[in-house]
């Protein structure tokens, strides 16, 4: 046994040891996907729980990114839980107002990286900018009026406000000796409006989006119950559109400074202010790097709880390779508590002439690994937001399959056959593989989905991507561990920095037995034996600081073959002669 140094920081270590030799027959569901996508967050794990929101997030797809968009929602027909990354290119840019700074484009992903930005975009006179990269800002109008606007009564957003601002309680009280102002000379107050003035958001043109009444252009202004109501920190704290970066010479020469007795935010506003964005760029096409940089933000368990890595379509069966073997490598290697789920490579199964053929040489090059589960198969669905049949890689379903299993049943069931693998919303599949074919996919790991007559599209396969003879060639067994695995890693948890002796081992096997019968009794496992006593927990190991307990799993294995034996019995002879011959 390999003893911890005692420098090491103090950590529970899961080690999982494989004991089966037979032949090879043998809570959770929240998804993670990276994509390119027109609206939304980049660069951050954002989670979404059905396909509206996925819509309302990252925005409707168009031709270019559809197939990211309906993997992403295709997996959500099965779940509810799906973390998604935004990745772009560098020539993606937000919208903004050209008319103050056509040079300096401004490209900002996120919150994070809009709070490193707003000096630099202060300095280039941007004032209001697209919350987020992609044409779609080009759709924005921002409307502002201040308490100098001379035509408030003609702004055609008067109906939408209470009244004309004028000066804020917060300026009227500024006097540095205490004493009220008597007129309200400040005028610090503004209206602002943001609005859908192309439509392409709401898909009505000048469809008003948000309003922020009575914000103060006094920097440091604050309502009566102490919240921020200055007008930067209110456009970027609650709008889901736009960002405010600074002033121009357009909102006077006071705006963004502190109220004194002698401020008048009227002088050089007097006039509503309107920018219409321009200059948004959607993303190009994201290569293996770009994806790989979004599912690195998936690489920390203790961030977020992910059970399934699911691989996008790529440009080539190469680049397919490159980004599933980096997702392997995350999942074995790094977080080791989820299953990486992949097709093959579009170009292998979209039209090709000998679809098994071809995919056996696409995923030749995949880690044969058995936290890696491959299907076959692309499945022809309609695109709503475009108007057309699209094909999409059918990974997500397969993984969505999986996470209805967990959440019907328990995730040590097998998500095959007609009781859990039936796939929703397809129109057609690339192509059927018939029997003969199905065994060849088979042999490589390759998970078979097909038309079954009468029974409808179904994953017609459970293993996974194991190349020898394991219980972890199946994926109900690897489910099953890495269900186990977090549970008693987390119940362990409790144990750390307590005595190694006979009570604490004691506690712990009380914790963990009931665990397991449970999962017994739910068909999981056939039996065990947990051990975590003086044998394992030598003097040497308990002097070194460590703590052990084995646990011995017997998993519960899912049908793959069925034979049915007719017998014709001779009339006179009893059925106990012949039972037991054939």
């Amino acid at each position: 046994m390999a003893l911890f140094s005692p420098s090491e920081s103090p950590a529970v270590v899961v080690k999982e040891i494989d004991l089966t030799n037979g032949v090879a027959n043998v809570p959770t569901s929240t998804g993670a996907f990276v994509g390119n996508f027109n609206w939304g967050p980049c660069d951050e794990p954002t989670l979404v729980n059905n396909e509206a929101k996925l819509a309302n997030v990252f925005g409707s797809p168009d031709t270019t990114n559809t197939v990211d968009f309906h993997s992403a929602a295709y997996y959500l027909r099965y779940s509810d839980d799906l973390y998604i990354v935004r990745e772009y290119t560098a020539t993606a840019k937000n919208a903004y107002d050209p008319s103050v700074d056509s040079t300096n484009v401004p490209l900002i992903t996120n919150s994070d990286n809009f709070d490193g930005q707003v000096a630099a975009r202060e300095s280039d006179s941007h004032t209001f900018i697209a919350k987020y990269p992609g044409e779609l800002g080009n759709s924005l109008k921002i409307s502002v009026t201040g308490a100098g606007d001379t035509d408030y009564d003609s702004w055609q957003y008067k109906a939408n406000f209470d009244a004309q601002p004028e000066t804020s309680s917060w300026c009227v009280g500024i006097d540095s000796a205490g004493a009220t102002q008597s007129n309200s000379t400040i005028k610090d107050e503004a209206h602002v409006v943001v609005i859908d003035e192309g439509g392409k958001i709401t898909g009505t043109q000048g469809t008003i989006l948000e309003t922020f009444p009575f914000v103060s252009m006094a920097l440091g202004a604050k309502t009566s119950d102490g919240t921020s109501s200055y007008i930067k920190n209110v456009i970027n704290t609650q709008s889901k559109y736009v960002w405010m970066a600074g002033f121009n010479n357009k909102y006077g020469a006071n705006a963004g400074t502190a109220a004194t007795t002698t401020s008048d935010y009227t002088s050089g506003f007097t006039a509503k202010v309107d920018i219409s964005l321009q200059g948004g760029v959607n993303s190009a096409l994201l290569t293996t790097t770009d994806y790989a940089t979004g599912f690195d933000k998936f690489e920390d368990p203790n961030a977020l709880a992910i059970d399934f890595l699911i691989a996008p379509s790529v440009a080539s069966s190469n680049d397919q390779t490159t980004i599933v073997n980096d997702l392997v490598g995350i999942a074995q290697s790094i977080r080791k508590d989820c299953m990486v789920v992949t097709s093959p490579n579009r170009t292998a199964v979209v039209g090709a002439a000998t679809p098994v053929a071809t995919t056996l040489t696409s995923v030749a090059g995949f880690t044969r690994s058995s936290y890696l589960a491959v299907d076959n198969q692309f499945l022809k669905v309609y695109d709503k937001y475009n108007d057309n049949y699209i094909n999409i890689p059918a990974a997500s379903s397969t993984a969505g399959l999986m996470a209805a299993t967990d959440n019907n049943f328990a995730p040590w069931f097998s998500p095959a056959g007609t009781r859990r693998g039936q796939y929703f919303g397809v129109t057609s599949l690339a192509y059927s593989p018939n029997k003969s074919e199905r065994d060849q996919l088979y042999q490589a790991g390759i998970n078979p989905i097909a038309n079954i007559p009468g029974q409808g599209i179904l994953l017609y396969g459970d293993k996974t991507h194991l190349a020898r003879p394991s219980a972890f060639d199946r994926i109900n067994v690897r489910r099953l561990f890495l269900v186990l695995e977090r549970a008693i890693s987390a119940a362990a948890q409790n144990i750390l920095f307590e005595f190694n002796d006979e009570f604490t081992r004691a506690e712990f096997v009380n914790i963990i037995e009931p665990l397991l019968r449970d999962v017994k009794g739910r068909r999981g496992i056939t039996d065990f034996k947990m051990v975590c006593d003086e044998t394992n927990n030598t003097p040497l190991v308990v002097d070194t600081n460590q703590f052990v307990a084995s646990l011995f799993i017997k998993p519960a294995r899912s049908i793959n073959f069925i034979t049915l034996n007719f017998v014709a019995v001779r009339t006179g002879v009893s059925f106990e002669e012949v039972v037991g011959t054939v």
